[in-house]
């Protein structure tokens, strides 16, 4: 559905998430493939292969996307090579490539990765920003405050290959580029959140995986606009004095323990239960020697246990669950009405936490 499997035809020795367009424009301009070579390997028109080739020469004026093509052109086998590719052959480069590049992004890596990043890009004046030279890219959502807020960050070689398959755009060239999310980015990720419900509803036990987690074990998620988050759609409302119900600094509180809460979610294939961790002691206090999802885990683990019942469990639906208030105060048995104001002051906690983090309470990355 996602267009990652591998095409027929085109150049040898790139992952398999390439769209056909750029492993044909490869093998043309890496290779010296021939167009009408290309199109008889490919059982299309010359004419349709030259369209395609020509697509991907054009798009060279997007900087991510001349990286990505000049960076794949390093791993692409020479045309002496004869006979198949093999998985031992595939990837070795026919000249000196740069390692930690786009060419070492798995297909699983990108679509949990684009999971997380394409939602965040549909937020409300969100964007995603990248620097030359630097190896990291970041969602920064400018909603009228003063200053941008940053929402999520991703390797810069992730970003390559979210802006080769076409699924972000680049609005802005320079040294700081600003890409946003186009209409197949939209579509990749609707069909991204409608297999994970798929899956945890049991119905797409026989398709690929949607991420590194066992999507079939977990409970059902409750279907949600991939606009917003309800903590942006209730930090809109204002108090009869004009200010804002939910302030900027709490927002990025709840953004904190979401964000922890998503990396958390790409480690082992393992059902967790967060309802355990507001009332047990917190086993892992803020990572200690643990890495990346375990180091997550163990953050979320500790702002839910020092949140406790009841401001944990709205904190983990609203912010990390993505649950709307008034589902949150049927199912935990609460008045109407009452859910915002306990969210308010369960963001109030969690920013005391993460504050007395010191700069290990700031956002990832």
């Amino acid at each position: 559905m996602l267009g990652l499997g591998t095409d027929s035809g085109g150049a040898r020795g790139v992952p398999s998430w390439v769209p056909h367009g750029a492993r044909l424009y490869l093998a043309h301009t890496e290779q010296g493939s021939s167009i009408r070579a290309l199109a008889r390997q490919s059982g299309c028109h010359a004419s349709t292969v030259l369209r395609r080739i020509r697509q991907f020469e054009t798009r060279r004026d997007d900087p991510m996307v001349d990286e990505a093509l000049r960076r794949l052109g390093c791993h692409v086998a020479p045309r002496e090579s004869a006979g198949p590719l093999t998985q031992e052959t595939a990837m070795i480069p026919h000249r000196d490539a740069p390692q930690g590049d786009v060419a070492d992004v798995t297909e699983a890596q990108l679509v949990a990765e684009a999971g997380r990043i394409l939602r965040r890009m549909t937020e409300p004046g969100a964007v995603l920003a990248v620097a030359a030279q630097m190896e990291k890219a970041v969602v920064v959502r400018a909603d009228g405050a003063a200053e941008p807020t940053r929402t999520a960050v991703v390797d810069r070689s992730v970003a390559e290959a979210m802006a080769l398959k076409g699924w972000i755009g680049c609005d802005a060239p320079g040294r700081l580029a600003r890409y946003h999310i186009t209409k197949a980015g939209r579509a990749a990720l609707g069909a991204l959140l409608a297999d994970a419900e798929n899956r945890a509803s049991g119905f797409a036990d026989a398709q690929a995986p949607f991420s590194a987690r066992d999507e079939a074990q977990a409970p059902r998620r409750p279907r949600y606009s991939a606009n917003e988050s309800p903590l942006l759609a209730l930090s809109r409302r204002r108090d009869r004095d004009g200010a804002r119900f939910i302030p900027d600094d709490l927002v990025r509180a709840g953004e904190r323990l979401r964000e922890d809460f998503e990396l958390s979610q790409m480690g082992p294939r393992v059902s967790q239960d967060w309802s355990r961790f507001l009332t047990a002691p917190s086993p892992g206090g803020q990572g200690g020697h643990a890495r990346g999802s375990e180091a997550a885990r163990r953050r979320v683990e500790g702002a839910l246990h020092d949140l406790g019942p009841g401001l944990g469990d709205i904190a983990l639906r609203c912010c990390c669950h993505l649950e709307g208030l008034e589902k949150a105060e049927k199912r935990m048995g609460w008045s109407a009405r009452s859910g915002k104001i306990v969210l308010r002051i369960a963001l109030q906690r969690l920013k005391r936490h993460y504050d007395g983090l010191g700069e290990a309470g700031g956002m990832i990355g």
